[in-house]
């Protein structure tokens, strides 16, 4: 069996290169075909099925755990050498990519909240709104009939988001492929189906056009050689048939002494890349901010660019322009892990730049002048005088920055990186139980930043005093 996040078998004898690991991009939040189990495994039909083909067809490969959209764009911007995450088969998506043979056959039903009595049809959704997942069948079927039935579309990035919105009563139904609807229903989410399931279209795997052919052979070799040998049933079998499993009976405490160990490795993880991100945020800051208060002016018109540039971005375009959009353009891979400490850096670096030039110019004047009318030379002045007195001044507005930081790492889960809020998101999409996990997480968030903002008053009190 499959550990952690990757699945390490036989070097392939046939096809590609001896002892190649291929990085595969999929869904998180997309049961029965992608989610993570309580010991942190990625299980699901996708993940059973990769498994087994790779076993049948002796390569080895890397799960890269991402979202549905994120996975995509990480293919387009080849990160990672193929996805497998529920994606239907398109004429769209045959434009772009190479899609394997079909492994599972979909379609689209409609369901609300399992106390809603209201909708029974889609003539019932008129001018109320309905919530779908971006980049789904799903989403292509609301749109299609929407205007039709006069209903607006609330889209979100992963299923436990769309159906709370239902479960809330701010969005009235949702559209999902049949099977991810049936198990959550199975498993107690809220919902209840109230229509039949339409002719949908078919999964497949994909990978790049003209690349990595030798593992799309493999993938289907290997379905074909499962389903011939009734491993492809039996997995089936496993996550949708009547024996399915059924969701465990567990108390609210339960629940979330079990889900701790992911929470607390999330926030481990969200202080890493805050620390490191403030750590760099700290240089840039240096370089910038003494160039922003300096006598050159080509050297402050670079500041106020560098500034202005990353000021202006907002954080979660940036990151997708530097995990997609650089690397598709200049042909090479990024580490999820750089692309994240960049984006932080980057943008809490024009921050920092700021409160270091308004430290240094908050200190009077007149004492940089009697500095130097006493024979001190400009470095030493700042050095001695200027830059003790504008620390002082600048401590809380950096502890703020890293509060600020520290929240900001929850946005980057948009382009796959596993931190507090997206361990959440990756528990809610197994137990749906979106009140008792998000209110462990913002629990987690408001101990650290109260430590963070204590600190703060305490260092400030300090520096006044010295």
């Amino acid at each position: 069996m499959l550990t952690g996040l990757s699945g390490w078998v036989r070097d392939a004898a046939a096809e590609g290169a001896p002892g190649k690991t291929y990085v595969i991009g999929t869904d998180i939040t997309f049961a029965p075909f992608e989610f993570q189990d309580a010991s942190g495994k990625f299980v699901g039909i996708d993940m059973d099925l990769l498994e087994a083909i790779a076993k049948d067809q002796n390569f080895k490969y890397e799960i890269k755990p991402l979202g549905f959209n994120a996975a995509v764009q990480a293919l387009e911007a080849k990160q990672v050498d193929g996805v497998i995450a529920g994606m239907s088969i398109t004429e769209e998506r045959k434009q772009k990519f190479e899609l394997s043979e079909p492994y599972f056959q979909s379609g689209v039903v409609m369901a609300i909240g399992k106390n809603n009595d209201s909708v029974k049809s889609y003539e019932d959704l008129q001018g109320k709104k309905v919530a779908v997942k971006t980049g789904t069948e799903g989403y292509r079927f609301a749109e299609s009939i929407a205007a039709e039935y006069s209903f607006t579309i609330v889209p979100f990035d992963d299923s436990a988001q769309m159906y709370e919105d239902v479960k809330t009563g701010n969005s009235v139904a949702c559209f999902d492929d049949y099977p991810v609807l049936a198990y959550g229903v199975n498993q107690n989410n809220g919902l209840k189906i109230v229509t039949e399931k339409e002719v949908g279209g078919s999964y497949g795997f994909a990978v790049n056009k003209g690349m990595n052919q030798e593992l799309m052979n493999k993938f289907n070799a290997g379905l074909a050689n499962l389903q011939t040998n009734g491993q492809y049933d039996q997995i089936l079998e496993k996550y949708l048939g009547e024996n399915a499993s059924q969701p465990v009976q567990q108390s609210r405490w339960g629940l979330i002494m079990e889900s701790l160990p992911a929470l607390l490795n999330g926030l481990g993880k969200t202080l890493l890349y805050t620390i490191v991100s403030l750590f760099i945020a700290l240089i840039f800051g240096l370089i910038f901010g003494f160039m922003k208060v300096g006598r050159n002016r080509f050297l402050r018109g670079v500041a106020t660019v560098f500034v202005d540039l990353f000021r202006g971005i907002p954080l979660i375009v940036l990151a997708f322009f530097i995990y997609f959009g650089i690397p598709q353009a200049f042909g090479f891979t990024m580490p999820l892990f750089l692309a994240a400490i960049l984006t932080l850096s980057l943008n809490t670096g024009a921050y920092v730049t700021e409160i270091i030039r308004g430290g240094i110019q908050s200190i009077d004047r007149g004492q940089m002048e009697a500095a130097r009318s006493l024979g001190l030379p400009y470095r030493k002045a700042m050095i001695k005088i200027i830059i003790p007195q504008a620390i002082r001044i600048m401590i809380p507005a950096l502890i703020n920055q890293m509060v600020i930081t520290l929240k900001d790492t929850s946005i980057l889960s948009a382009i796959g990186l596993v931190e507090l809020t997206q361990s959440g998101k990756i528990i809610i999409a197994r137990t749906f139980a979106s009140f008792d996990i998000w209110l462990v997480v913002a629990i987690m968030y408001l101990l650290v930043i109260t430590i963070l903002t204590k600190l703060s008053g305490y260092l400030e009190r300090r520096a006044h005093r010295g």
